[in-house]
């Protein structure tokens, strides 16, 4: 079991790793071995997850998110497989973590008195300012 927050794993199995030779760091061995890490978690398959982490990862995946409701990440920043496998993993413990996390909702306020009369005396003030930038007046 994968932990993702407080009441929530994700079982190892529902995590599918495919391997692929990649470019980029990784000497002799670049031509020659898998390093190279493509994760997948079907989300909407997930029994482990509730149904509001579940709306949140989706909208939070982006376009990592397939069509299907599965969640890719590709790894290939390290030279070893074995390291590629952890970063991927986690990416997905990490987004799944922030789905996780309820967002406080928000409760409307009104602006109190005082700020209200500040921002009528500034609106006034710079009204006098630009009162001022006139030319004279036949009158003075």
């Amino acid at each position: 079991m994968i932990a993702i927050a407080p009441g929530i794993e994700i079982d190892e199995s529902e995590v599918e790793e495919r391997f692929f030779r990649m470019g980029g760091p990784g000497g002799q061995n670049v031509n020659k071995v898998s390093t190279a890490v493509d994760l997948r978690f079907d989300i909407r398959g997930s029994p482990s997850l509730p149904e509001d982490v579940r709306a949140r990862a989706e909208r939070l995946a982006g376009r990592r998110l397939t069509s299907e409701g599965v969640i890719v990440i590709t790894s290939n920043r390290f030279r070893t497989q074995e390291r590629n496998r952890d970063d991927a993993l986690a990416r997905l413990v990490e987004l799944l973590a922030q789905a996780a996390h309820r967002p406080k909702a928000r409760r409307p306020t009104k602006p109190t008195y005082s700020s209200k009369l500040k921002r009528l005396e500034g609106k006034s003030k710079r009204s006098g300012v630009k009162a001022m930038r006139g030319k004279p007046g036949a009158d003075s």
